[in-house]
């Protein structure tokens, strides 16, 4: 049940964050001129790169990820040539919107609701067109897909002028990513999913690639200007005033996870998948992803069938201390969306979940 009027959050961002976690956001501040926090910025550049599995640089910004699809956008793509986006969700449309709002000429592949993308849609793609980037989405948080990024960067490689750019925000730390061994010139994340940190930090992976190509790009705005970023970093710095809080937060979850082990943590959200899978189709829902492409972070529940009233399962599960999610989107309603992502234990889950079934006993 809920302590202090809290409710246990189950949606997929913000998360649940552990009281340690918040806890480590109370140390005395300190200047981000000075060099305690250079050394604090050069300890969770260290662990960071770890977590991504890159021998790049990795920018820490304080904004959402939204921010940094616009950096990406921008640093990336030149005015005179063209990004291919994969839309699949309603993230992944998002972002090939902010390109567009920034002057940026795309083209889309875009798949239904509930599908991935695949490696073969990206080459016949390729094939016909010379874009600049393709831009892909890890794992979209409003349907519950995961798509191949490992096979779509294989392909991407080939094309020595195309970066490979992928948004991981609901996917880092809890679905398996490979930044260099497959291929990703900039992988970009935020804290409030399975980092569970509370939001207002980003984080990306950065190529020497993705530089050389921002060096070409005249107009590449202030806040987000890529070459700027590095010129800061190179100082374990930040060009405009970071979230201080938030990073000591950061580098108290990192020595965690480190502990947990990244293929351990992997894992732990297989596991936690299974179970909500289990959950789902044997209580007579189904699961909303394509079949092999499900996410291992967020379950998007299939209720075209069974049709509980969201409304009032998120009212019930609130009287038993929990958040939930609704839905997200043109599917709101018809899916509501099963978050185990982050620190949550098995334990927690099955706790959900009997809740749950308390709730469709009685709808």
């Amino acid at each position: 049940m809920a302590q202090d009027n809290h409710k246990r959050l189950v949606i997929p961002g913000p998360v649940e964050v552990r009281k340690e976690i918040l806890e480590a956001q109370t140390a005395w501040m300190i200047g981000h001129r000075s060099t305690a926090f250079a050394d604090l910025f050069a300890r969770l550049e260290s662990k960071l790169k770890q977590m991504f599995l890159t021998d790049s640089r990795v920018f820490i910004h304080g904004s959402s990820g939204t921010g940094l699809w616009e950096g990406a956008s921008r640093n990336c793509i030149r005015d005179d040539r063209k990004a291919l986006h994969l839309v699949g969700g309603a993230f992944s449309e998002r972002w090939a919107e902010i390109s567009q709002m920034n002057g940026k000429q795309i083209d889309v592949i875009e798949v239904e609701w509930g599908h991935a993308h695949t490696a073969e849609m990206v080459a016949e793609a390729l094939k016909k067109n010379t874009y600049d980037a393709v831009c892909a989405v890890h794992n979209e948080t409003s349907t519950g897909i995961t798509n191949p990024i490992q096979a779509i960067g294989e392909v991407v490689r080939q094309y020595e002028d195309t970066l490979f750019l992928v948004d991981t925000v609901s996917g880092f730390l809890g679905a398996e990513l490979r930044v260099d061994a497959w291929g990703i010139d900039l992988a970009l994340t935020s804290s409030q999913k399975a980092f569970a940190l509370p939001p207002g930090i980003a984080f990306a992976s950065v190529s020497d690639r993705v530089l050389a190509r921002a060096k070409q790009i005249p107009h590449r705005g202030y806040y987000f200007d890529f070459i700027e970023i590095d010129a800061s970093l190179q100082k374990n710095n930040t060009p405009s005033t970071p979230p201080v809080s938030l990073m000591f937060a950061a580098d108290r979850q990192l020595d965690d996870i480190m502990t947990e082990g990244l293929e351990n943590r992997w894992q732990r959200h297989l596991q936690m998948r299974e179970l909500t899978h289990q959950w789902c189709y044997s209580r007579g829902f189904g699961v909303f992803a394509q079949k092999g492409y499900e996410s291992a972070t967020v379950t998007t529940v299939d209720n075209r069938v069974k049709n509980i009233d969201v409304d009032a399962m998120a009212k019930f599960m609130g009287t038993k201390g929990f958040s939930m999610d609704k839905g997200y989107g043109k599917i709101k309603g018809k899916t509501f969306r099963l978050a185990h992502m982050g620190d949550m234990p098995l334990s927690v889950l099955e706790e959900v979940l009997s809740g749950l079934d308390e709730f469709v006993g009685q709808a």
